[in-house]
């Protein structure tokens, strides 16, 4: 359910143009066609899609580090490319390649940044919660992957803002490091700060993300609770809100046609190993487990699962790749 205050990012009809590219006869090359996004406080907004499908582009634009080419944008109800540092100041970002220093050290870092704002968040505290201190000493081009994420977080968060941008923030993370800043996205979210992160990982978002807009070649193709988006229909009539996917693998070639209803489809990714997907229901277990029993047939293996978000991704997106 979307919140009923003020957004702290709404964006209508936004397009953006790169180029011109001698690769492309000096045409513009468009990167993001008219894409439309809200983003409301106390929620964690993602924008999931595979590389390349322009949603570094549209929270760049929202933050007013790119300039548009057409539509609308308000970040807490100010036009990002007209505003001055009042605005700035009230907005983290932590973007993909971090834009920290490279000769710097983390904590001298931290503190000149938190010299620069009004009330920021006391750098002592940060440094203990994302763990900076094990790795203070070292300049940042030394830092792994996983601790200048860390320290790019905490340097978007110590001004204290109201709305924070975060770009693919669990790359490079070992998973103690994602644990940990995933609790703290949890937690800053709880106390009414509007997030909105973008990312390509499926399980992140699905984890994360009070409300999803799946971005395809620029463009919204999806948008929703992650509860309604697993209950996008696949097939149509396969009654959506109860997909699941049985997994076995037993004998090759098997012929399953009027083992199951019609809407659960059965593949074959490989000799003997085979997946049921649709609106799978306990009588259809019982159908197909008693289909085995005559035939006798044992599985050598079997598992059940939900739908998952990269399933829906992909049925909504495609599954080739670009």
């Amino acid at each position: 359910m979307r919140s009923t205050e003020s957004p702290v990012l709404s964006i209508s009809g936004l397009v953006k143009d790169v180029g011109p590219l001698p690769t492309l006869d000096g045409k513009m090359l468009r990167v993001v066609s008219g894409l439309s996004l809200v983003a409301a406080p106390g929620q964690v907004t993602a924008l999931l899609g595979a590389n390349g499908a322009g949603k570094t582009t549209t929270i760049e634009c929202a933050q007013g580090l790119q300039k548009r080419t057409h539509g609308n944008i308000s970040l807490l109800g100010e036009d990002p490319d007209n505003a001055g540092a009042a605005l700035r100041a009230r907005v983290g970002v932590m973007l993909q390649d971090g834009g920290l220093p490279p000769s710097a050290r983390p904590i001298p870092l931290l503190k000149h940044i938190a010299g620069m704002y009004g009330d920021p968040w006391p750098v002592g505290e940060l440094i203990e919660r994302l763990g900076i201190d094990s790795f203070s000493r070292t300049s940042v081009r030394r830092l792994s992957g996983g601790q200048k994420q860390r320290l790019a977080l905490a340097a978007a968060l110590v001004g204290n803002p109201e709305v924070l941008f975060l770009d693919e923030p669990s790359a490079g993370l070992d998973p103690q490091s994602r644990q940990l800043v995933f609790e703290l996205i949890s937690e800053l979210r709880n106390r009414g700060m509007g997030i909105i992160l973008t990312t390509h990982l499926m399980d992140d978002a699905q984890r994360l993300a009070d409300y999803v807009y799946i971005i395809d070649a620029g463009r919204n193709v999806a948008e929703g609770t992650v509860a309604q988006l697993l209950q996008h229909p696949l097939p149509p009539d396969a009654g959506a809100q109860h997909i699941r996917t049985l997994l076995f693998e037993t004998d090759p070639g098997l012929d399953f046609t009027g083992v199951l209803p019609d809407g659960v489809s059965v593949t074959e990714a490989r000799a003997g190993s085979y997946a049921a997907t649709g609106a799978l229901t306990a009588a259809d277990l019982a159908a197909i487990t008693a289909w085995w029993a005559v035939r006798g047939i044992m599985p050598r293996s079997l598992s059940l699962k939900a739908r998952s978000l990269e399933d829906v991704f992909l049925d909504i997106s495609g599954r080739e790749i670009r």
